[in-house]
């Protein structure tokens, strides 16, 4: 029976010796895995503000609620969702938001989840929430979703304001990945990646800024 044109195809491509394989290179050493920790935190900040983020560095959790306060002021703000991770708790800013007159909204005070969506997306002027990992090279924060952390919180409003501990930046996308997948029994579900403001273009290139998320990003460095 006479060989298919596929057959003699695939039969050519098992012929051929493994040895004939042309093996890609070690790719160079990223510069930033050689930086030092304040090198790292220096890179980070260039990287996100040509992204046109912005990021405020504080102290501690006392200066990052002056400066949400600051803020705040500046943006007009009088409704905000947050998440209920470990770094937005600790900053107790349900408390901060009645002594401002400011209402402070997690997922948890609402029935539902179309409730909370409506919300999220209507009525929340910022969302608040801490962050997992910084990445230096690229100015991008990652964050892990699970109960405390829904992602619409950082996706969904106008404005984004991301706190994030200067101890929790990492040169590189692997490492960040890395250490999120470390802990085999608290796997992450859904991770985001976000490099400044939400961002598309149109069929001739021109970009546009928070067409599918916020328009503005700050994020507070804390330490």
């Amino acid at each position: 029976m006479e060989q298919s044109a596929r057959e003699e195809i695939l039969g050519r491509l098992r012929g051929i010796p493994k040895t004939a394989v042309d093996h890609r290179p070690d790719m160079p050493p990223l510069r930033e895995r050689s930086l030092d920790h304040e090198e790292m935190i220096a890179t980070f900040i260039e990287k996100l503000t040509l992204e046109e983020g912005v990021v405020c560095r504080v102290r501690d959790g006392r200066e990052a609620v002056v400066r949400i306060t600051e803020i705040a002021a500046e943006e007009g703000l009088q409704r905000v969702m947050i998440s209920t991770d470990d770094v937005v708790a600790s900053l107790d800013l349900p408390a901060w938001g009645r002594e401002q007159g400011i209402a402070v909204l997690t997922s948890r005070d609402f029935g539902d989840r179309d409730s909370f969506r409506d919300a999220v997306f209507d009525e929340a002027e910022a969302g608040i929430t801490g962050v997992d990992y910084a990445v230096a090279e690229s100015g991008t924060l990652v964050i892990a979703h699970d109960t405390n952390q829904p992602r619409l919180v950082s996706l969904a409003p106008i404005m984004h304001i991301a706190l994030v501990s200067a101890t929790r930046i990492v040169a590189t996308y692997e490492q960040a990945v890395e250490a999120m997948y470390a802990d085999t029994e608290h796997i992450p579900s859904h991770v985001t990646f976000t490099t400044g403001p939400s961002m598309t273009a149109d069929i001739q290139g021109r970009p546009f800024k928070g067409m599918h998320g916020p328009r503005r990003l700050t994020v507070i460095l804390i330490g």
